[in-house]
């Protein structure tokens, strides 16, 4: 499989992402900041590096790595968690940059400041 990135921004995302020779297609549902004792940790940068995690581990799972994400949806709860949002993005990504779509909304949970969804490709 190659991932080609189209149009790359900074801070780890692109407009488009295009995969070729793909044969698997992993769909991650919304990973929220929940640990494995079902607790939310407090503020928005460590409920945003508990989503991370989360997200990592199903792709794990999957045998696969952040490296093979194609698109990202990142829910925030609060636009003014933007910035730290896109830093520990980048922190978390490196120099990949799969296509993101970004929406400021009200979480399922009102404890949760953040959720990440994403598509995988291998």
């Amino acid at each position: 499989m190659q991932l080609t990135m189209l149009d790359t921004q900074p801070r780890s995302y692109s407009m488009a992402v295009s995969a070729t020779g793909a044969s698997r297609l992993l769909f991650i549902n919304a990973q929220v900041p929940l640990d494995e004792k079902e607790q939310v940790p407090e503020g928005f940068e460590s409920q945003c590096r508990l989503a991370w995690r989360n997200l990592e581990a199903v792709l794990e799972s999957a045998g696969m790595t952040v490296g093979n994400l194609v698109k990202i949806n990142i829910f925030l709860a609060d636009r003014n968690d933007r910035e730290t949002n896109a830093r520990i993005r980048h922190e978390m990504l490196g120099d990949h940059a799969p296509a993101q779509t970004i929406i400021v909304t009200g979480i399922y949970d009102e404890e949760w400041l953040v959720a990440i969804d994403g598509i995988a490709a291998a």
